[in-house]
């Protein structure tokens, strides 16, 4: 609206002009308008991805040690068609890397106990049960993976299922999933045990928590700091006196940092 339009308006006009471009934008927080429209905003807002003009590129490092190295030569001369031969000193022009994975397969080992009839006396000797057949039959990497995707990158049991068999080709029931995860919880109480005695010492503490789906329940996941440790606690409630008594047990630190629960 240019100065003319300005002119033009009565002074009724002029005020609830003024009077809306006051009022602050609507949100999701200030009306009923729904969060999806505050995220299309902010989309709208933000600067596209990628390099920016006049930043400096970069190129792959070449790896040090290549597993492999194909040289290629050329077989015949580009100007009198005369063969060059093999033992002929070449010089390396260029350099051109191509990275993949290996293939990965489950790596399965049998253990068969076997009974042997002694020559000497008769007798029907059978072999001790191995230690792999009181156990899960799923060794250390499989649990790591899974306590990796699950944990780190937060697969969903159906989607921790479907990622064990489409890249490992290890069909793995849900139940079994959870069990390494419960299996690998031992690995983690020492240190989770510093760092609940860090955050019950601190004088200083922030909490904040947000909703996640537990086993197919609503539920709460908490986040404890300290300048020490981080904590995280899941609580079936969002309710504050409840997960704090439950990690602080009875500590009262000099500040606590939170926002309006």
């Amino acid at each position: 609206m240019g100065r003319t339009d300005l002119e033009r308006l009565s002074k009724e006009e002029l005020i609830e002009l003024v009077l809306r471009l006051q009022r602050p934008p609507k949100t999701s927080r200030t009306s009923s308008k729904p969060p999806s429209t505050d995220r299309k905003q902010q989309r709208e807002r933000s600067k596209p991805g990628g390099a920016k003009p006049g930043h400096d590129g970069h190129s792959r490092i070449l790896s040090a040690m290549p597993d492999e190295v194909v040289e290629h030569r050329p077989d015949r001369c580009s100007c009198c068609s005369a063969v060059l031969m093999a033992d002929l000193p070449g010089e390396t022009i260029s350099i051109h890397e191509q990275i993949d994975l290996p293939e990965v397969a489950p790596r399965v080992t049998q253990h068969r106990r076997l009974a042997v009839r002694c020559r000497a006396c008769g007798t029907r000797v059978v072999a001790p049960v191995p230690d792999a057949a009181t156990g899960t039959p799923f060794g250390p990497r499989v649990h790591a993976v899974a306590t990796y995707l699950k944990t780190f990158q937060t697969l969903s049991y159906a989607r921790l299922q479907s990622a064990f068999a489409d890249l490992f080709g290890l069909t793995v029931s849900q139940g079994s999933l959870m069990n390494m995860l419960r299996r690998a919880q031992g690995a983690f109480v020492a240190e989770r045990d510093k760092a609940v005695t860090a955050l019950r010492e601190a004088r200083v503490i922030a909490c904040d928590e947000t909703g996640v789906r537990i086993e197919g329940c609503n539920a709460y996941h908490w986040v404890f700091r300290c300048s020490e440790a981080i904590v995280h606690h899941a609580s079936p409630t969002r309710c504050p006196s409840i997960a704090i008594q439950t990690m602080m047990d009875g500590h009262r630190p000099d500040v606590w940092c939170s926002r309006p629960l």
